[in-house]
């Protein structure tokens, strides 16, 4: 599967950014997809996943509440809304494609990757 994520950008505290992961080979509805992040100095961690179904999603406690995941089959799109953003929200952020259908936070879950896109959000 190729990823292209784009969307990321710089924002005030409090502000919004709608990230997208465009996806290409694999069938797109056949697995679930995720998010995750990389701020410096740190190991990349899980933010959202969506199952290949649209049914279940899956949430960091970091962002419940603040980010929302989706994605259009039709389109084969995955899109992650941030709200309420906050300084520690600054990161690369990657779109990720899982194994199989059913959603993971788990990293080696996920066998193919975006590039990344960075956010930046000032205090």
């Amino acid at each position: 599967v190729q990823l292209q994520a784009s969307g990321g950008g710089l924002v005030q505290a409090g502000g919004s950014l709608r990230l997208s992961c465009a996806a290409s080979g694999r069938t797109f509805s056949s697995y679930a997809m995720g998010w995750f992040r990389q701020a410096p100095g740190k190991e990349r961690e899980f933010v959202a996943a969506i199952s290949g179904s649209v049914i279940s999603t899956h949430y960091a406690d970091a962002v419940k509440g603040r980010f929302t995941v989706s994605r259009d089959n039709a389109r084969n799109t995955v899109y992650l809304q941030m709200n309420s953003l906050k300084p520690e929200d600054t990161a690369v952020y990657y779109c990720a494609a899982a194994t199989s259908w059913s959603i993971s936070s788990v990293l080696d879950e996920y066998s193919d990757w975006g590039q990344g896109t960075q956010v930046t959000v000032s205090s």
